[in-house]
């Protein structure tokens, strides 16, 4: 059960009290001479919080410090949002009220949305010592929030849950096929249309990376097409998201290690999950703006027939790929809705992938490393939607001299690059697929998380979903 958040008149009567501040005025009317005291001690300080608590019930101050730029502001009243939390459900507090009596008024809607984030369980498979938290609810005070602004937290921070449920799904349960049947009820859900190739027709089109890939498996691929068509878009083309649906991956033939890698790999379809939450916000905000998704879903094993390193694999652009590793096997599905999307003649295509260790190696799962073909002014408007949400964006260069590191003595490229580079050399090799602007967002670092971090919580964190929907809703 997720936090929910609803809007009050009064919010001073609530036993449990969130109170956001930027100065001593704003909390010395209702609290002690003593807790006052404390409070400026703690406010001075540059503490996060203070908390006052008595008698089963308890003010929690959030401190702002103004002086912080807005969106390193926001942020840290997200992350404060999360020891609140923490705090009023060691209290087994039911309900909390919030207002913001700060001079930046969206503070409120950082702090409700940090909330409803750190409240995220996945407890679907727990029949023992299950602890669901015990705060369900909070009131808004009315001047804190505005009743369309709830409307779009409600939505945006759903979609992001959606995107942690599916990552967290094990195989057993989120098959390719699976996988096909929760984007198509999502789609109906929020109001975008949804067409599922079978592998009959995926062999049609000459996908021949993602039936590669599927060639281990003993169950079906499936090639997903979410669209979102408004009457009224602002984009004569459409925007393309392409995610990389890799249910589990075993590494096929290069089998990969147990311990910290194979264990974690249902996560491998974090790329899709990215895509249908961002699909599901998009379409229940009736953002004015034209996006498709592709998602190509299979999972990777060693089974009799799985394909093995020297095979030459044909693309369904005509390309041939010597396949090095088979562990390198996101791209070759990737490569294959990368040229789909060319039949759209997008204005503009990303893609979302856990695709490379390397990228995750060199930032760690605090950013996503991105690239690609895009102007300057898109990248800008990247950044610019990277900061308001937070999740944190690194470019990587994809210059020309890369393109070498791919280059096959027997085929055209070969899909791993060599020790150096991998993220980059990883890029370039979708880059071959693209004729059109494009962005690769690596997630390999981002999408999964084997420690809690604040608000984005331990495991699935539903990264690229509040990037794309600010992106899209301020083009």
């Amino acid at each position: 059960m997720s936090l929910k958040v609803q809007l009050a008149k009064n919010t001073a009567a609530a036993s449990h009290r969130i109170i956001i501040c930027d100065k001593a005025s704003a909390y010395a009317g209702f609290l002690s001479k003593e807790d006052a005291a404390q409070a400026k001690a703690a406010f001075d300080a540059k503490q996060p919080t203070y908390q006052s608590y008595s008698g089963g019930k308890s003010v929690t101050l959030v401190m702002v410090d103004n002086t912080r730029p807005e969106f390193k502001l926001k942020e840290d009243t997200r992350r404060a949002a999360y020891g609140v939390v923490k705090f009023l459900n060691g209290q087994k507090a039911g309900e909390a009220s919030l207002e913001n009596a700060a001079a930046n008024k969206e503070l409120g809607f950082a702090l409700a949305e940090g909330a409803i984030l750190s409240s995220y369980q996945f407890l679907k498979y727990k029949t023992k010592e299950v602890k669901p938290n015990t705060l369900v609810k909070l009131l808004v005070n009315e001047n804190s929030l505005s009743k369309k602004e709830l409307e779009e937290l409600e939505i945006i921070t759903k979609a992001n849950l959606i995107a942690r449920d599916l990552i967290n799904e094990p195989l057993s349960y989120l098959t390719a096929e699976q996988l096909s049947k929760e984007i198509v009820k999502l789609g109906k859900d929020a109001g975008f249309k949804v067409e599922v190739f079978n592998k009959k027709k995926i062999e049609s089109l000459k996908m021949g990376g993602l039936l590669a890939v599927n060639r281990g498996s003993q169950r079906p691929p499936t090639f997903n097409i979410l669209e979102y068509k408004p009457s009224k878009a602002k984009n004569k083309k459409p925007f393309i998201l392409v995610g990389k649906g890799v249910v589990y991956d075993t590494g096929g033939l290069s089998l990969k290690p147990t311990p910290n890698s194979m264990d974690m790999m249902k996560c491998d379809m974090g790329g899709a999950a990215t895509v249908i939450g961002t699909m599901y916000a998009i379409a229940k905000l009736k953002l004015p703006i034209h996006v498709v998704g592709l998602i190509p879903a299979t999972d990777n094993r060693p089974g009799e027939d799985a394909y093995v390193p020297g095979d030459v694999v044909t693309m369904m652009n005509g390309m041939n790929v010597e396949v090095l590793n088979t562990d390198a096997e996101g791209r070759m599905i990737l490569g294959d809705a990368l040229a789909y999307a060319d039949k759209y003649k997008p204005e503009l295509v990303f893609d979302f992938a856990t695709l490379t260790g390397s990228a995750k190696a060199a930032i760690s799962g605090l950013a996503t490393a991105y690239m690609g073909t895009a102007s300057d002014e898109i990248k800008k408007k990247v950044e610019t939607s990277s900061k308001n949400t937070h999740e944190r964006l690194v470019e990587f260069p994809l210059w020309e001299e890369y393109a070498p590191l791919i280059k096959s003595d027997v085929a055209d490229i070969k899909n791993v690059g060599g020790p150096d580079a991998g993220a980059i050399t990883a890029g370039k090799f979708l880059e071959c697929f693209t004729t059109y602007p494009w962005l690769h967002f690596d997630i390999a670092g981002s999408a999964y998380l084997m420690a809690e971090d604040n608000y984005r919580g331990k495991y699935a964190t539903g990264v690229g979903v509040r990037l794309m929907v600010d992106f899209i809703k301020n083009y």
